[in-house]
């Protein structure tokens, strides 16, 4: 079991965090016990306007804060840190703040040492599942574009040519073999200049 916790832990003892939060009883006992896990980390309150890049995990007091700034600030940072809020009180208005600024996991005050590693453990692991999510959605949504280019093009090929589909797509990978190309760089090459020439009234 040992050696399965090391990499997550190191992972975490790799991250340089920052914690947002009055500086209080619950803030410093934050302060001490992410010392002791070992990140670098610094302190700031009041709340910056802008998160500075270098920061790969935040804790935030979501007290008194609107959705509005919070996400202002969390998102200033090109690429949004994982993220741990931490609450004072539940009731469903704080709740919905919670999920709106996306954060990752959640601690109460007043904040324990006990709790805090594994919040920061969980949340990096949800973080990281988030990431290879959106990455994957954004590959699976690149290929359905380009597999709609190649069928638009298809069809104008189709249609100007008077061939069928299969023609339309053997024809458009000829191409692309000739130009060293590929069918999706052909197929917009050819939506391309239908458009060209429909603006110029000749088709």
């Amino acid at each position: 079991m040992g050696a399965k916790m090391s990499d997550p832990i190191q992972d975490i003892r790799d991250l340089h965090a920052l914690v947002v939060h009055p500086r209080d009883r619950s803030a410093d006992e934050l302060l001490q016990q992410v010392n002791r896990i070992g990140c670098n980390f610094e302190h700031m309150w009041p709340m910056p306007k802008n998160l500075p890049e270098k920061f790969d995990l935040i804790f935030v007091d979501v007290t008194d804060q609107t959705a509005q700034r919070l996400t202002s600030f969390i998102n200033s940072n090109e690429k949004p840190p994982t993220t741990i809020a931490i609450i004072g009180y539940e009731n469903p208005s704080v709740l919905d703040l919670i999920f709106e600024i996306g954060a990752h996991s959640v601690l109460m005050k007043p904040v324990r040492a006990a709790g805090v590693l594994s919040s920061m453990l969980m949340a990096r692991r949800f973080h990281q599942e988030q990431l290879r999510f959106e990455k994957e959605l954004k590959k699976v949504r690149s290929k359905l574009e380009n597999v709609q280019k190649v069928n638009d093009a298809k069809f104008i090929l189709m249609r100007h040519r008077g061939i069928t589909e299969r023609e339309a797509y053997d024809l458009i990978r000829k191409q692309a073999m000739t130009k060293r190309s590929t069918t999706t760089e052909i197929a917009q090459s050819i939506i391309n200049a239908e458009s060209i020439l429909s603006n110029m009234g000749d088709v």
